[in-house]
Order: structure tokens, then sequence, then C-alpha cells
């Protein structure tokens, strides 16, 4: 089941090391099957606040990112955009092709109190 790497990162002042993770990056989730799916693209608030870029990164897998996050290769880059760029990263499997969130809306509905007359 495909799974994703979501970062939502604040703005940063330009930086040659931000540069440098930028051009390795690719290298570095390819090998895991991963490609960017959301990069260098301006996003439309619809409601709340969220300042600063979001990227996605798309894997066969979650065990495939969590491989590339934990590679040696990712480890290495890291501290390039962590060190010049606050932000917030999380890796989240996607849902099956047959997903049916009414499914889900009836395990909620019978997880809630009996309602007394």
């Amino acid at each position: 089941m495909t799974a994703y790497a979501i970062a939502h990162l604040q703005e940063a002042a330009p930086h040659p090391e931000i540069a440098e993770y930028i051009e390795r990056i690719s290298g570095t989730f390819e090998p895991y099957g991963g490609r960017f799916l959301v990069h260098a693209a301006q996003h439309e608030v619809k409601e709340g606040s969220w300042p600063g870029h979001v990227v996605v990164i798309g894997f066969p897998g979650i065990g495939e990112a969590r491989a590339w996050w934990d590679s040696p290769a990712y480890q290495e880059i890291a501290p390039l955009r962590s060190q010049h760029i606050k932000g917030d990263i999380i890796l989240v499997e996607g849902v099956p092709g047959d997903y049916d969130p009414a499914s889900t809306a009836r395990a909620m509905r019978d997880a809630l109190p009996a309602e007394s007359d």
C-alpha cells in the first residue's frame, strides 16, 4: 500500500546547504521507489493557516518510506535541511484502493456511548 513522507516546512532564508540538500535528496529516495508528488509548488489555504511549504514524497509502502528515512544516505544530508529550515515531517500509510469511509464512520458510531431515551 502506498505510503507518503509529508513535510510542512517553514519559510527559510536562502542558504547554500539548502540548495545542496535539494540537489541530493532525489538520489536518497529513488533506491526505495520514492518520487516527488509535491515539491516547490504554491499551495492554496482554504481553512486555517499553513505558512511555509508542502513537500510530499510517495513510496511503494511504509517499509520503503522508513528505510529511506533511516538510510545512511538520507541521514547524511538531513542536517543540511534541519539546520536551516524548521518544520514537521511525517511518514503515513495511504488507504487501500477499496477503502470505504462509511466503514470508518460505522466503527466510530459503534464506539459511541449508547444514547438513553
